[in-house]
């Protein structure tokens, strides 16, 4: 019997969720599935190496509520029953997305915690009684030292994508908060390398685990076709990115910064291809909104930095661009994982300028791919079999900007990064107009704001309705730290400067960590120090 006749009744799994997903149109089992589930349902540690969009979450979701469920206990408040740690918001979402009907099937809660958004959500549910907590280190570790949650009481932990948590920075802080977990727990490790600190994550919290490797980072998905195409200019460059993004099917265009994302989208809607862009200065609200266009199919192409290489799943994305082409391999590889999911097919497009040639093969070497290059037009063969039919010209409501959106002043002692929660400022004020005072916001630097003061830039978080309507978050303003005497931007352009990330660790300047903006805290003078001086 081969892992594709295996079904999850087969497994061992329980009916309430068999039915679900059933229900979901999912009765046979992907390979790391059908690994990893006889092992972690009798209650042992498992370590699963698995490329992105391999089905982990189902993975690790069916063990977490079957054991949960199985020795059921009343809800205490505060006190969570397992705790699933992903590197950003985006990601987490997904995961509670997938694993909230299956725990409510075996009679299970969950809520997501995570930053850019009011805290007063998750405390209330905290307070309520909560199974299950989906959560990124940051604002877990900043709602642990404020007492609102005690990891004492955890029976299960899952690290999901620990390899991105490591390159963010944020190993420190999930350390912290294994810690504060009951050493008996039965943890799942999923992640789809070894390198950069995980392997000392398992050495050190995992005890015997089972290692099931179904594939590793640079495994070939075969349902993926890549495609290089060179050109001579920018200027047949934009036209052959125009052409790219005027198919019927979803897309996917990655850029590398967040001003040139916000450019292309509003350049191709202007053209008469729906598109939204997904990039870090967009508010909480704002990103959520976006994605929902491109989920529901009112806008199909979406314009995204890294910030949307992980976690960010949306069903029968058929093409992925990556119009900047990424400087390492394992963005090339995340971005690219957009496409092809769960066992649909899948193209990747990557963009290239003779300059780029070397930069780019070098890079493709490293992530195992092999492909030809094409010499190409907008108008060539090639790129027209790609792109297939054309979608109709139509247009898409521009996001209106957050600075716009006039709102009551407000005050608020919530707290975004780690370091508890101070008493928050008013707003500052930009160009004379009355601002709010901002909470929420992932990258906000903490304390009052002044006049004048230039807003931080938004941190990540794309996530669908789970924000619930948070104006205040959707405003997403710096703030600034004690006695602040000047508002600049924390978030460094370019270079390797280390970044506050929105989660609450040090990332490098390129990448996820540069979408996550700074965050200032105690008595500074000067808000405009380097963003990667630590306190």
């Amino acid at each position: 019997m081969t892992n594709e006749d295996i079904r999850f009744s087969d497994l061992g799994v329980p009916a309430p969720m068999v039915d679900v997903l059933a229900q979901q149109g999912k009765e046979t089992a992907f390979p790391i599935q059908a690994d990893t589930l006889p092992d972690s349902l009798k209650g042992k540690d498992v370590l699963g190496r698995g490329r992105t969009g391999s089905g982990k979450t189902i993975a690790f979701a069916i063990p977490l509520a079957a054991r949960l469920a199985a020795n059921p206990r009343k809800r205490r408040a505060g006190r969570p029953r397992a705790l699933v740690l992903a590197p950003t918001r985006e990601l987490a979402t997904q995961i509670d997305a997938t694993l909230a009907p299956l725990a409510k099937a075996m009679g299970l809660n969950t809520t997501t915690i995570f930053g850019g958004v009011s805290q007063g959500r998750q405390v209330d549910a905290l307070r309520g009684g909560v199974d299950v907590v989906v959560a990124c280190p940051g604002r877990l570790a900043d709602l642990m030292q404020q007492g609102h949650v005690q990891l004492d009481a955890i029976e299960v932990t899952v690290l999901d994508e620990a390899d991105h948590m490591a390159d963010m920075g944020f190993l420190p802080g999930v350390t912290k908060i294994m810690q504060a977990t009951p050493e008996q727990g039965q943890r799942l490790l999923f992640s789809a390398t070894l390198d950069n600190g995980v392997d000392k994550l398992v050495k050190k919290f995992l005890h015997n685990p089972v290692m099931h490797s179904v594939d590793d980072e640079t495994s070939p998905v075969e349902a993926m076709t890549h495609h290089l195409f060179e050109v001579a200019d920018a200027d047949a460059k934009k036209d052959l990115v125009r052409t790219l993004a005027s198919g019927t099917g979803r897309r996917i265009l990655f850029m590398r910064t967040k001003h040139h994302a916000k450019r292309l989208a509003k350049q191709l809607s202007s053209q008469g291809i729906p598109a939204v862009d997904l990039q870090g200065n967009l508010s909480q609200g704002a990103r959520e909104r976006n994605l929902a266009k491109f989920s529901s199919g009112e806008a199909l192409v979406l314009v995204a930095t890294d910030v949307a290489a992980r976690g960010v799943h949306v069903d029968h994305v058929e093409l992925v661009v990556h119009v900047d082409p990424p400087t390492e391999h394992k963005a090339y590889l995340h971005r690219s994982g957009r496409t092809a999911r769960a066992g649909s097919s899948g193209d990747v497009v990557t963009v290239t300028m003779p300059a780029e040639r070397r930069d780019v093969a070098q890079m493709m070497r490293a992530a195992a791919i092999k492909v030809t290059p094409q010499q190409v037009t907008a108008n060539s063969p090639a790129v027209a079999e790609l792109v297939g039919e054309v979608a109709p010209v139509r247009h898409v409501a521009p996001e209106q900007p957050a600075q716009q959106q006039r709102q009551p002043k407000q005050r608020t002692n919530e707290s975004d990064s780690a370091g508890g929660g101070r008493r928050r400022g008013r707003g500052g004020r930009s160009g004379g107009a009355a601002q709010p005072a901002r909470t929420g916001s992932a990258s906000g630097s903490s304390g009052a704001g002044r006049r004048g003061g230039r807003p931080a830039e938004a941190g990540a978080g794309a996530s669908a309705g789970s924000a619930g309507g948070q104006r205040s978050a959707a405003a997403s303003g710096g703030r600034r730290s004690g006695g602040s005497r000047r508002a600049s931007s924390d978030t460094v352009r370019g270079g390797s400067a280390p970044v506050w990330s929105s989660e609450g660790g040090y990332a490098a300047g390129r990448g996820a960590g540069s979408e996550s903006g700074g965050n200032r805290r105690g008595g500074s003078r000067r808000a405009s120090r380097p963003a990667g001086s630590a306190r």
